[in-house]
Parts: structure tokens; sequence; C-alpha cells
């Protein structure tokens, strides 16, 4: 759902246009139960052929989204929440569970940290988007009986699930391709595939997941494998687009689990026209890509501001500047790439040319209008600012919207377990 409060984004301008069309053309539920399809209902269980990621049908997908903290150090956004939040607001079709195993993490405290997984991952597959399960280390040959162990139960437990992908290694830094890096993979990759045969594995490599290049050259030789680029924008720049082409040319699929619109360091200098760089060379090739990240961390690269809320709701004022330019990317390129959901289901109402529709209203109108909704129903109407101006209840139908002046609203109607958003214009 996306939320319109008083303290939330004010929307205007050709950003209110955008948002307005993303209204008419979607039914956003609440629950589980709606028209609305999902990211997860559109695409199903994603696959690589080639060079690329494709859906259930073999058309390329690009999934855009957020990677998590540390878990360990700022586990507190690992929540429902946040991850609606992330999904609703910014238009997230992804979001990365970064569990952390050294340092505190799931090494030495496995459950706690599992748990924090387990919240993230319930619920991106209770509101239809997909996730990564990071096992969030530089060493992870030092951890491998962590990982068969962690990954066996993951795959147990999520083998029915297409929303998952997994990542068994974050980011190996100068250990050895051939020797160390890919063999822990492949021993991964076998605990994963007894239980989950079909869900994509994406695989870090050398140098902080950057020698894509020759990961491809000597690849895993399983199906569903994909390889993890990491890049930082101010530090990474066109050298490292040209090795993730000769990858891509090499046949591998890449996915950018984790990338920063800073310095490598995570800190430093927002350059956003270096992002926009890697944006559109990851449209062009149809990578996904999520952003580092779901923190409130005194640094450049945290998309919060100190302080920031721990179940999402975040004004634009509690953004960092990185926040609200990854945020802007997402919001568009996903609504963009968004398509209308299917029609509703006939409830005996229809608009004015007999089509049927949940909600039937006058629009535009003057004066005031019927609401009409079959059965009880709960509505409230807001400017363009997110303030709500009016709010009521009624049963199959109730007059409102006499105290709106001319201008531009959006109503809310909440109705058997639904929710519906739609643009109205006073005249």
């Amino acid at each position: 759902m996306i939320k319109l409060s008083t303290e939330n984004t004010c929307y205007t301008g050709r950003a209110m246009l955008r948002f307005c069309l993303l209204l008419l053309l979607a039914v956003i539920c609440t629950t589980g139960s709606c028209l609305a399809q999902s990211i997860v209902e559109k695409h199903g269980q994603l696959q690589v052929r080639g060079n690329r990621i494709v859906d259930k049908d073999g058309n390329p997908v690009q999934l855009r989204g957020m990677s998590f903290f540390w878990s360990q150090w700022i586990g507190k956004y690992y929540n429902h929440e946040t991850v609606k939040w992330l999904r609703d607001d910014w238009g997230c079709t992804v979001v990365r569970a970064a569990m952390a195993v050294d340092n505190g993490g799931y090494a030495t405290n496995p459950d706690a940290e599992k748990a924090k997984v387990i919240a993230v991952v319930d619920a991106a597959i209770d509101l239809g988007i997909y996730v990564l399960i990071d096992f969030h280390v530089h060493e992870a040959h030092h951890y491998q009986a962590e990982a068969l162990k962690f990954f066996e139960e993951m795959a147990q437990r999520y083998k029915d699930y297409p929303n998952v992908i997994y990542e068994p290694w974050n980011e190996p830094t100068d250990q050895s391709w051939a020797t160390v890096i890919k063999p822990y993979h492949e021993s991964v990759i076998e605990v994963i595939r007894k239980h989950d045969p079909d869900n994509i594995i994406v695989c870090g490599n050398r140098t902080w997941s950057q020698r894509v290049d020759e990961a491809a050259a000597n690849p895993i030789d399983r199906p569903n494998i994909a390889y993890t680029l990491h890049y930082y924008a101010n530090t990474h720049k066109q050298w490292l687009r040209d090795a993730a082409k000769r990858a891509l040319d090499l046949g591998a699929a890449l996915f950018v689990t984790e990338y920063g619109t800073t310095d490598a360091s995570g800190d430093g200098f927002v350059n956003e026209a270096e992002s926009k760089l890697w944006w559109a060379f990851l449209d062009q090739h149809k990578i996904s890509h999520l952003n580092w990240s779901v923190a409130d961390k005194l640094e450049s690269s945290a998309a919060l501001k100190p302080g920031a809320s721990a179940t999402g709701g975040w004004p634009l004022t509690e953004l960092t500047q990185s926040g609200k330019l990854v945020r802007s990317e997402i919001r568009t390129k996903n609504a963009a790439a968004s398509e209308p959901d299917p029609a509703p289901q006939p409830t005996g109402l229809s608009d004015k040319s007999g089509k049927p529709v949940e909600v039937s209203i006058v629009n535009p109108f003057s004066g005031s209008f019927n609401l009409q909704v079959k059965g009880p129903f709960s509505y409230q109407i807001y400017n363009e600012m997110g303030q709500m101006l009016e709010q009521g209840k009624g049963t199959n139908e109730t007059q409102v919207g006499s105290s709106l002046k001319s201008g531009l609203y959006i109503l809310k109607v909440q109705f058997r377990n639904k929710e519906e958003h739609i643009k109205l214009i006073k005249q």
C-alpha cells in the first residue's frame, strides 16, 4: 500500500502525476487477499538462461530494491513493517537479508541472527516480492560448516517459494577463485540442491565480488547460477563496467546484490552522475540491483538519517542524500515497468460504460458524489500533500466530497480485506 499521511512525501508536479498514474493502474491490498498481482505472481520462478535472469515465461527480469545492513549491528529494521514500507513506498521488488557471520554474527549467535533473516524472508513471501538470503562475510571459507548447516536449513524451509534467492558468500577478498571460492560455492550449492532444485543461487567472486570476468571464464557448472557484482559509484567506474561486460560476453548472468552511490568505504561523496551511468548500464543489460543499505548509520551510503523509525514510514526528511536518490530511481523505474492489474471481479457495480468495478464513483465531480461499494466499507480522502481531509464509513453507499474545494485528491477505500486508491478531481 502506498501510504499517505502528514509525515509522508509531498507529491507535487511531475512526481504527483506519476503517483496518480500508479494509483489509477493499481489495486493494492493490506492483506494477502486482493486483486493486485504481486511481482512474484507476475514473474514466478526465476531462472538463468544464458547471461540473463528470466521469469517463468522466459522474459528477462530486472529487480530493484534495498539491502539491509549487517544484521548484528543494525538489525532493528529486519521486520515485516520495514519490508512492507520498502515495497509500498519505495517500490522495491526485492530485498536482501544480509546475515552477518563473524563479529558477533551467526557464527556465535546463530539463533538470533537466523531469526532476523527468517523475519525478512517471511515478510517478503507474505508481501509477494523477491528476497536474497545473504551469508554476509568476507572469509566464508573459514565458516564452511556453518554455511552448509545454515543453507541446508534455509533450503528445506523455503524450497517451495519462488521468492527466494540464495547468496552463499557476500564478498570474497583475495582468495583464489579456482581453488577456494569456486569449491566453496559448489559445496553449498550441493546442500541447497538436495532440497531446492530451482531457486537461483548468486555466487560471490574475488576482490569484493568485482572479478565477475574471472568467474565467467571458469564458471560453476550448475543450472540457475548467477554471479555477484558489487560496486560503489564513486570508486568503481567504467573499468568495472568493462569487466562486467566481458563477463556477460562470456555468458555469465550477473546480479548486483549490493552497490553504493558513494566511495567503496561506504562513506564520502555521493556521486549522482556516476550512479546514473551505472543504472543505465544495468538497465541496458537487465541486471537486477540492491542498494546498500537500509541503515541509519552516520555514513553517506546509509539510506536513513540517524534515529529513523525501525518500522518504515520515513518522510523525506529522514532520508539521506543517497536514500532520496535511490528511492527516486527505484520508484520511477519500477512504476514504469508495472502493468495494469487484472479486471475486478463482478460485484453488481459498474462504471458508466458498464464495466464491472469494485468501487463506483463519479469522476470528475462537483458538489458531492455517491460512493458505492458492495457491503460495509470505510474511506479517507487526502490532498496532494498527504493530508487527510475527510473520512467516513458506509454500507453499500454514502455521499462524500461535499466539503472539498476544487482540486486533485486521492480517495482510499477499505472493503472486504482490500484497499483501493483512486484519483479524484473536483471541479
